[in-house]
């Protein structure tokens, strides 16, 4: 039966991001400008037909394992799916309010801040031993330390989707390996809704997720990393996953503050946008960040912590080619 909610996730999913983009197509238009990756009107907003397909998928295993519990995975649900839209829902609304008028950036961070005090509260703080041994006011660090970095993961995610495909396929992986290194078999999912939002958003995309989409996918993997229930080192190890996007993200950010640049303004220079301006298709970018995802959780997955470390490493060798690339190639970035 479980089997059958997933196919039922996939399916909504397609369905519904085909309606949005029919439906509303005009309404939440993105349009090309300088600052841009692709050079026709595309409809945004896509997201919100994957979020509907998890939600309703979701909602119903909630329901069907109290009746049909052998035919469901141990652990299937959160310890309160209440909460976990509880923190979700506000993301995505702002999201969607975002996508078609503009909400302010302090507004947004507000709200971010908001959901991850609910999730800490929730599910507890990422795992910080060295931290939590100092009484209390190591506790509230490592809860300041979480609810700050779940903002920052909301907040990296957002920044990586500027290319067709990338965020929804690299998340895709990223949230299987989790589902099965931290026993989380909800996340099929999110995976199955994910697989039909991509039907519409591989290149050429037809849709962009939006700002709801990738928020809300930031949060779903902030969760599910310190909602483990496994011991630090494990915890710790699984984080890695994250590396491929957010990597790319702390390294512009890191390179555009010491060229004292102003973080807040939108721009092209992400190492994924330079490989796209250089002349690699949207598809050869977005399975390149794909594949990197796969490497690295088949290298936590069979080597626990080295293989995080190892993965780390590769990460920044990856970068490092990555720009070395783009030097020889000649392209600059403005």
């Amino acid at each position: 039966m479980y089997l059958i909610l997933v196919l039922a996730s996939f399916l909504l999913s397609l369905l519904s991001v085909g309606l949005i983009k029919q439906r509303f197509n005009q309404q939440l238009l993105d349009i090309p400008n300088e600052r841009s990756s692709h050079t026709q009107p595309t409809p945004r907003g896509g997201g919100l037909g994957f979020i509907i397909a998890f939600a309703l998928t979701s909602g119903s295993a909630a329901i069907l394992v109290r009746y049909f519990s052998d035919s469901f995975p141990n652990q299937l649900i959160y310890p309160n799916l209440g909460w976990l839209w509880l923190i979700l829902i506000p993301l995505a609304i702002v999201g969607i309010i975002d996508d078609q008028r503009g909400v302010p950036a302090g507004v947004r961070y507000l709200v971010q801040l908001g959901v991850s005090g609910i999730a800490v509260a929730c599910f507890g703080p990422f795992p910080q031993p060295w931290l939590t041994n100092f009484g209390i006011v190591g506790q509230l660090t490592a809860i300041a330390l979480t609810v700050v970095g779940m903002t920052a993961l909301i907040n990296f995610y957002n920044f990586m989707d500027g290319l067709d495909g990338l965020v929804a396929g690299v998340s895709a992986v990223q949230l299987s390996f989790l589902a099965i290194y931290v026993n989380q078999p909800i996340l099929w999912l999110i995976v199955a809704a994910l697989l039909g939002f991509l039907w519409w958003n591989w290149s050429p995309a037809k849709i962009f997720m939006g700002d709801a989409g990738s928020t809300v996918l930031g949060a779903i993997v902030a969760i599910s990393l310190f909602n483990t229930h496994s011991d630090a080192v494990g915890s710790w190890s699984a984080l890695a996953i994250t590396l491929p996007l957010i990597a790319d993200a702390i390294y512009t950010l890191a390179r555009r503050l010491i060229r004292r640049e102003n973080i807040f303004k939108a721009h092209r220079t992400h190492l994924y946008q330079k490989l796209q301006q250089s002349g690699w298709s949207h598809a050869q970018v977005a399975s390149t960040y794909i594949g990197i995802t796969v490497l690295v959780a088949g290298s936590i997955y069979y080597l626990g912590p080295a293989g995080a470390w190892l993965s780390l490493v590769g990460i920044a060798g990856a970068i490092i080619v990555g720009e070395t690339y783009l030097r020889t190639h000649s392209f600059a970035s403005k």
